[in-house]
């Protein structure tokens, strides 16, 4: 079995990398070439965390994955991660275990590339202005998708915590400078939200955290962060707007995420609004984005096919390039 830490990884893959990886998941899901059965949640109102639990299979790479993630938001006034993880790759011919992944890094990266991939098939060619909302343990790798999937100008941040908000933006400013994207803080979402082609969320929040009707037309917009049904960072009024809704998988988003399940139970919106999953468009089944007016909703939760694909992508390059420590 080999062992990735998370500075193995960073040292072999890339953004870029996971972008496709994600495309791949994305479209073998959508081609129902995989096995993912809905996550398990145990919540801990205790810790004000929640235990998931994620098992993947795809016939095709003959490989399978569990992914065990916890999701504790009150980790980074700690100076934690807010989502500790692990992944266990396993040979889909022997059912041994390849290879133990650093989850985080995995997951940072699948993750961001989720946004990556809606940027990149979704967004408006001609994007120049970003928008990150939040800047917990998710936070960097969205900045990284929205700038490698777009060649933008300048990405505005915003969080409550003012301080964090300044940090985040120069610890950015100086990890991804060879972007040539400006990162600078926001004193508001409004602020944040103004003018900006992309907008990514990705808060723990359970009231919405951008006035919708502020979004301009043509924008494109990533919910990441609600991932469980009382959890509601999506201003309703941006779906009424819309005129495209897509989901990484809506019977995953249906199962969880408070974004369209609150709308949904109030009317806001039906399920007749809803365009199709992401994947469909990459299989060329549905369509994307017609016009530089439309403003285009992606909503995720993550799915397990994206962890499997992106650890095995990285195992694959841990072994053409020998990193990691291999465990007898």
């Amino acid at each position: 079995m080999l062992l990735l830490s998370r500075e193995n990884i960073k040292q072999i893959f890339t953004m870029k990398d996971a972008i496709e990886a994600d495309k791949t998941a994305f479209q073998l899901f959508s081609e129902d070439k995989t096995e993912v059965p809905l996550r398990t949640q145990i919540v801990s109102e205790k810790q004000n965390g929640s235990f998931l639990f994620m098992p993947s299979y795809v016939p095709d790479l003959d490989a399978a994955a569990l992914k065990i993630i916890n999701i504790f938001p009150d980790n980074i006034d700690k100076g934690l991660s807010s989502a500790p993880a692990q992944v266990l790759l396993v040979d889909g011919k022997t059912g041994y275990v390849n290879a133990l992944l650093d989850g985080v890094t995995v997951t940072q990266f699948r993750t961001g590339a989720a946004s990556g991939v809606a940027f990149d098939i979704l967004g408006r060619k001609e994007a120049k202005k970003g928008a990150l909302i939040g800047t917990g343990g998710q936070a960097a790798a969205q900045l990284e998708a929205m700038i490698c999937a777009r060649d933008l100008e300048t990405v505005y941040v915003f969080d409550q915590n003012p301080e964090r908000t300044k940090e985040f933006s120069g610890q950015m400013n100086e990890e991804l400078k060879d972007y040539g994207t400006q990162i600078l803080p926001a004193s508001t979402s409004d602020e944040a939200i103004s003018d900006a082609d992309l907008i990514i969320t990705v808060t723990p929040a359970t009231s919405p955290v951008f006035d919708g009707s502020k979004v301009k037309a043509g924008a494109t917009v990533s919910c990441v962060g609600s991932y469980q049904p009382h959890m509601q960072e999506m201003d309703p009024v941006i779906l009424e707007r819309a005129s495209k809704i897509y989901f990484d998988s809506e019977e995953a988003v249906l199962s969880e995420a408070g974004d369209i399940l609150i709308p949904l139970e109030d009317g806001t919106i039906t399920k007749d609004d809803f365009t199709g999953d992401i994947g469909e468009v990459l299989m060329g089944k549905i369509g994307g984005r017609e016009n530089d007016e439309e403003i285009i909703v992606f909503k995720t939760v993550g799915i397990g096919a994206q962890d499997l694909v992106t650890a095995q992508k990285i195992y694959e390059r841990a072994l053409e390039e020998k990193v990691g420590t291999e465990l007898n």
